[in-house]
């Protein structure tokens, strides 16, 4: 079997069988096709000739250019997963890869938005304008859940509970979760429902939550772009990205005294230690403040 035979039956394995994400399976493609390429490179064709040494070096190879440690863990990830999914189709001793070790993560915090920066982005973003009414719902939203942008994107009208204030969102691996807003996002969400997204939809016809200025379904990039123009009107002199609003959430939840096993939940996220790196967020917060506040610091 070729390189490219074996490539082309594992991407059909992740998007028919596994049902990944539209990301997840881009994220795939673009590291085996780089190994791939790196592969016939050093002259090797077909899948049984591709041995330990070969993505050894390719490991290798990617340090040398230095790229991020996070972006050879997934690659080293990437690969793992292949030779797994070949070692159940044609018995191909995945052993060998199985013993790709992961570098050492470097642990970064996550930027956040304290409550008096996000106050004033919400301030200085209010207006009775269709844009400014869809962009107040959407931020109100982004922070009142934590939802990944792939979340946001994918919420149609009726998954919203305007009586009980909670939104159904599907997750990584298609998982589905129920997670609920207050009344802030409530009443920003109605008026935009209500109000806004029919006088922006004009003839368009299709259920999807959020809409850009003429009407189709937002994009990953639009939420971008609304935000940094929000950040731009407030004068906040930042760079936002959508994922920081989830790490804002979480990080405010905690600061106030949430469990960390319900924020898990909220976040969606599979493991606990994942949530856990805002547990040092938050003790970083409580160290300024101490060190700001105490009188003998």
């Amino acid at each position: 079997m070729t390189l490219e035979q074996s490539l082309q039956k594992f991407m059909y394995y992740i998007q028919a069988e596994r049902m990944l994400s539209p990301h997840t399976i881009r994220e795939y493609a673009y590291d085996l096709e780089e190994f791939i390429a790196f592969l016939e490179q050093e002259g090797v064709r077909e899948i049984l000739h591709v041995d330990y040494i070969h993505a050894r070096a390719f490991i290798t190879k990617l340090y040398e250019e230095q790229k991020a440690r996070t972006t050879i863990s997934r690659k080293i990830s990437s690969i793992r997963s292949f030779f797994a999914f070949l070692n159940r189709e044609i018995a191909l001793d995945d052993t060998p890869f199985q013993a790709l070790y992961h570098p050492k993560r470097e642990q970064r915090l996550p930027h956040f938005f304290y409550e008096e920066e996000l106050a004033q982005l919400f301030e200085a973003n209010a207006g009775d304008d269709l844009q400014s009414i869809r962009n107040i719902a959407l931020l109100e939203l982004l922070y009142a859940t934590g939802i990944r942008v792939s979340e946001l994107l994918a919420i149609e009208c009726s998954h919203i509970d305007f009586q009980y204030g909670f939104v159904r969102v599907t997750g990584k691996g298609r998982k589905e979760r129920i997670v609920p807003f207050g009344q802030y996002a409530l009443n920003a969400l109605a008026y935009y429902v209500e109000y806004a997204r029919p006088r922006i939809m004009k003839k368009e016809q299709h259920a999807m939550l959020f809409v850009n200025m003429r009407g189709g379904a937002l994009t990953a990039s639009g939420v971008h772009r609304i935000l940094q123009k929000m950040m731009d009107k407030a004068a906040m002199h930042l760079k936002i990205y959508p994922h920081m609003l989830r790490h804002t959430f979480a990080t405010h939840l905690l600061n106030n005294g949430a469990d960390i096993r319900t924020v898990q939940e909220l976040l969606g996220h599979a493991q606990l230690s994942t949530t856990q790196v805002y547990t040092h967020v938050t003790k970083e917060h409580l160290k300024k403040t101490y060190m700001n506040a105490h009188p003998r610091a």
